[in-house]
């Protein structure tokens, strides 16, 4: 039985309200890219062109990366499916090292610095959006090269580690964390400022909450109308 058939027709009311404008959120009505997209995709594609500039520490990791120019390190990368030799072999024969592939491994002598240089060149083109350059480098997929760079520093890290070489692991692990992993990320993005998108962000930002209350103030009223009350 209805406790209070008003209350309970206002939440119910509300509740339809609110899966109505859940279900026209979730229709491909919005300005895509390419094509039309929900609210849902058109927000997180909003928000990743916003935080694209605030992730650019490319010029930061370049100047510690100079203090390491003529530093000369020699290790061997572990090699497998996910990062082939020959690829492998090309870049780090790009940035002047000497390279020996053998089973399972590749074998690395030269200038840490220009092998930083060579990374962090090709991170600055993919985070420019310009993959095409990357790809004619060394002619493999641009997003590839970037994921090998990655897992080819990560081996490095470990190597040089082992080798008590702490610094130079560092420099490594900083450029493929705040350059390297964050230009593939944000490759095809176009990166835009908050100030351009402000009134979006706070209407996006009330909407929800807005929105968030609404779902909660439809079954209060529901289930106070059907005589369900919290009690002390």
């Amino acid at each position: 039985m209805i406790a209070d058939k008003k209350e309970f027709s206002m939440g119910l009311v509300m509740m339809v309200g609110f899966w109505i404008v859940f279900a026209i959120l979730l229709s491909p009505i919005f300005p895509g890219q390419d094509k039309k997209v929900n609210l849902l995709d058109y927000m997180d594609s909003m928000y990743n062109s916003i935080s694209k500039k605030s992730a650019y520490y490319i010029p930061d990791t370049r100047k510690k990366a100079a203090d390491f120019a003529g530093k000369e390190i020699s290790l061997a990368i572990k090699t497998d499916e996910t990062l082939a030799a020959d690829r492998l072999s090309r870049m780090l024969e790009q940035a002047g090292a000497r390279v020996e592939a053998a089973a399972g491994e590749v074998t690395v002598t030269g200038d840490l610095g220009k092998i930083l240089e060579e990374a962090l060149n090709d991170a600055d083109a993919m985070f420019a959006n310009d993959g095409q350059a990357v790809a004619a480098r060394y002619g493999a997929n641009e997003k590839q090269v970037l994921y090998d760079w990655s897992n080819a520093f990560k081996s490095m890290e470990k190597s040089l580690t082992k080798q008590e070489n702490f610094k130079d692991s560092k420099i490594l692990y900083q450029a493929r964390t705040k350059t390297i992993e964050p230009a593939y990320n944000y490759y095809g993005i176009e990166a835009q400022s908050i100030k351009e998108k402000a009134v979006v962000v706070v209407l996006s930002l009330a909407g929800y909450v807005v929105y968030t209350m609404w779902f909660g103030f439809a079954i209060l009223f529901m289930f106070e109308g059907w005589g369900l009350k919290l009690e002390h």
